[in-house]
């Protein structure tokens, strides 16, 4: 009896249980996903209400495998709480909370990338109400900068396939990154034909990923300026970043359609003597082309640059740059004309030297052929005597005669200049520069210097003498102004005349020195001097050849023999009456006492000096 109330009791329980579980409501709430970087922390929450409470509920946790079957990771009920065994991450997880408040969290440490599953909280009434959620957990790793490497090789235009551009890489993200590729910042689509786009994918061992993609196009000649670069694109927790890789440039191979050609240097005008440097320019690029430079001699250059050195007008003209396709052996020539200026050498007229009479009048020219406008000057003695092509001479005198030069200039051109010279002799008789002394006196056995200077064409020819018809030796010089200048050295030894006489085919001059000898007795407080009387000098002038001289020397030496005889004849007293003899003695025997004196001009008593050493009385 006992046993059968016991059985009503518990069958009655369990109508009661039942009739509970009809009436429970549970409700569970989760988030739709929890992103995190591999390695962080995941706290998955579960939110859950019940009609019947929140406590005393059986909470567990699932994650669903790669299979689609579900795997417990936990067991929690109002006595305990149980973290599945062997399971990947039985020692990574943890459960906040008792559920009392209507929260759970599942927290999964070190999360790795097998850790991307969906995760279900399953809450369990007391009245068997049940509510379960779901919740997926995304992982992420952020792949490190991206690359990008284009072709070393240029690519050609005339190719029929699209060729290889460059590649682009990025490495060890998660999930997998996108790239994508630009040119000049605008997205490059795949086109048939004419671009491709060839991705590839690694998966690494870890579970990242490794993308690689190779862009392969067509190129024409306008893609020669063009900048090709990569975008990369991945996701992260909440969001999707972007990074780019650096700027590439392609070599594009295309024939020339225009060729220039031009003097780098100098700049401006050319002139002889220059150094010409020829530049070309194509505007094509091309691997295999001949670029050559030529002028119309047909002499070629197969560079795009040339130097010519020291050229002259024969190298005017026009030089022709030629770029050769080595595909299709077609040219394309562009030229330029090149000038060289020239200033030849100065021509003057009269081509030699020209002598001109005294008096007599010139016209001298200078031109100098040249491509440009030239300027003349004449110069005489580095002093600027004229300007112009033509150079007039008037009233030629001996001033007149010397070198000169006319120098032609370009003004346009620095340096740009020739010259010639001109020499011009003016005949005439000599003319004997005027000395400034021509009296001196001089102690015995002195030496006394003479000077003549002596002008005039042809050179005259200069001889010294005395009054006592001695030749004397000279030594002659001749200046650059044509001035002959004559110096002799004499010893004295009585009272002298010295004559210079210049002569030449159209004429003579002379002049005279006159040397009085002077007694010296040396004492104590007396020193000797000579003195120097300044006076006019004797000049003699005749017109007519070199023979006269040979007759004034003659006439000298008959004049000394005369005097001597008279001079005999005085002393015998045969001359003159006996007053005039003692006279005469009476000077004679006083002749050591008596100072020399010159108070006479007389030529004639000059030369009896000279003979004697003796002044004669004067008879009034």
């Amino acid at each position: 009896m006992a046993t059968r109330d016991t059985s009503f009791l518990l069958i009655g329980l369990l109508v009661l249980f039942h009739t509970w579980g009809a009436w429970a409501n549970v409700e569970v709430n989760m988030e739709d996903r929890v992103e995190v970087y591999r390695g962080e922390m995941a706290q998955i929450a579960c939110m859950f209400t019940s009609s019947d409470g929140v406590g005393g509920n059986v909470i567990q946790w699932f994650y669903v495998t790669r299979t689609g079957e579900r795997q417990k990771i936990y067991y929690q009920d109002s006595t305990m709480k149980d973290v599945e065994k062997g399971t990947p991450l039985t020692d990574r997880i943890s459960v906040n909370g008792t559920g009392a408040n209507g929260e759970i969290v599942l927290t999964v440490s070190d999360v790795q990338l097998d850790d991307e599953l969906e995760f279900i909280c399953v809450v369990k009434a007391l009245t068997d109400g049940t509510g379960e959620g779901r919740t997926k957990l995304k992982v992420f790793e952020t792949p490190g900068s991206p690359t990008i490497e284009g072709v070393q090789t240029g690519i050609s235009v005339h190719e029929e396939n699209p060729s290889k551009i460059g590649t682009c890489e990025v490495k060890h993200g998660y999930p997998k990154p996108n790239i994508t590729w630009y040119r000049n910042k605008t997205p490059i689509h795949a086109a048939q034909d004419v671009v491709k786009v060839v991705p590839s994918i690694t998966t690494e061992s870890s579970g990242l990923y490794s993308v690689r993609s190779e862009l392969s196009m067509k190129v024409m000649k306008e893609d020669k300026d063009d900048l090709f670069y990569c975008e990369v694109t991945y996701f992260v927790p909440g969001g999707l970043r972007m990074t780019e890789t650096s700027l590439i440039n392609i070599t594009v191979y295309y024939p020339s359609t225009a060729v220039s050609v031009w003097v780098e240097s100098p700049k401006g005008e050319i002139k002889e003597g220059d150094s010409i440097e020829l530049h070309c320019h194509v505007d094509g690029n091309k691997l295999f082309s001949i670029i050559s430079i030529s002028n119309e001699d047909g002499v070629s250059w197969e560079n795009k640059m040339v130097m010519l050195e020291n050229v002259s007008r024969l190298d005017s003209g026009v030089y022709t740059c030629t770029s050769t396709d080595t595909d299709t052996w077609e040219d394309v020539s562009g030229n330029t004309t090149v000038f060289v200026n020239y200033l030849d050498p100065a021509v003057v007229i009269p081509k030699d030297g020209v002598e001109l009479s005294l008096g007599e009048e010139l016209t001298a020219t200078c031109n100098a052929l040249s491509s440009l406008q030239t300027h003349t000057v004449w110069f005489k003695d580095g002093e600027k005597v004229s300007m112009g092509h033509s150079l007039n001479l008037k009233d030629a005198s001996f001033d007149t005669a010397g070198t000169y030069k006319c120098v032609v200039t370009v003004p346009e051109f620095e340096g740009m200049e020739t010259s010639n010279t001109l020499n011009v002799n003016v005949n005439g008789p000599p003319q004997i520069i005027a000395p400034e002394v021509t009296e001196f006196e001089k102690s015995f056995e002195d030496m006394v210097d003479l000077s003549c200077d002596v002008r005039g064409y042809p050179a005259p020819t200069v001889m010294w003498s005395t009054s006592d018809g001695k030749i004397l030796d000279a030594k002659s010089k001749t200046d650059a102004e044509g001035v002959l200048q004559s110096v002799v050295s004499i010893k004295v030894t009585s009272d002298f005349t010295a004559f210079c006489n210049a002569s030449n085919a159209f004429g003579m001059d002379a002049v005279s020195f006159n040397i009085t000898a002077t007694k010296h007795t040396p004492t104590p407080d007396t020193t000797t001097t000579s003195t120097a009387i300044p006076t006019v000098p004797k000049r003699i002038r005749k017109e007519g050849s070199g023979v006269i001289i040979a007759v004034i020397i003659i006439c000298i030496l008959l004049l000394a023999i005369l005097g001597s005889v008279l001079y005999f004849l005085y002393k015998k007293g045969k001359l003159c009456g006996r007053s005039g003899k003692q006279d005469l003695t009476k000077e004679v025997s006083s002749k050591d006492n008596i100072v020399v004196e010159m108070k006479s001009d007389n030529t004639e008593e000059a030369v009896l000096l000279g003979v004697n050493g003796e002044k004669q009385p004067q008879h009034n």
